[in-house]
């Protein structure tokens, strides 16, 4: 872990409680250094890559996360990367983002993951943020499409994917 990391979680877990006796600090639950650590280092991160894209197109940052011990699941859309669908089979962009939405439904109810979607990806991330509230942390556009009040998911699934 590099230095500046290091400092930080070192502030994250003494600063709240910074005169307290260890005995205080764990009847109060106040984080530990290494508490802190574990805790930063539990997320799980789900990559969805963009348009013309596949799982693979994350090959760089997984390595990376994964060395700072999060766990890491990066999807191959319907017909990307090792997906065996044919482009020309998908009917709407929900068949499209099944794989995902598939992800998602098999989640245990109290697990929760960070979604980061690249391009296309946000529009499938946003999607699973509608319909699985309670299973994501947090979501992060990467150069992303991300719809909004006039531009929303549910007017794309009906558009037909040429």
């Amino acid at each position: 872990m590099d230095a500046k990391k290091e400092q930080m979680l070192s502030f994250l877990a003494s600063s709240v409680y910074p005169t307290l006796p260890e005995e205080a600090r764990q009847a109060l639950h106040a984080p530990t250094v290494a508490e802190a650590r574990q805790a930063v280092a539990k997320k799980h991160f789900v990559l969805v890559h963009g348009a013309g894209h596949g799982a693979w197109c994350w090959y760089k940052i997984i390595p990376q996360l994964k060395s700072a011990g999060h766990k890491v699941t990066a999807l191959d859309l319907a017909a990307s990367g090792i997906n065996p669908i044919k482009a020309a089979d998908l009917q709407t962009i929900s068949q499209y983002f099944q794989p995902l939405t598939d992800f998602m439904e098999s989640l245990s109810a109290d697990e929760r993951v960070v979604l980061v979607g690249h391009s296309l990806g946000g529009l499938a991330i946003s999607q699973a943020m509608e319909n699985f509230p309670d299973k994501i942390s947090v979501a992060i556009f990467v150069t992303a499409a991300m719809p909004g009040p006039t531009y929303d998911i549910f007017a794309l699934n009906e558009e037909v994917l040429y």
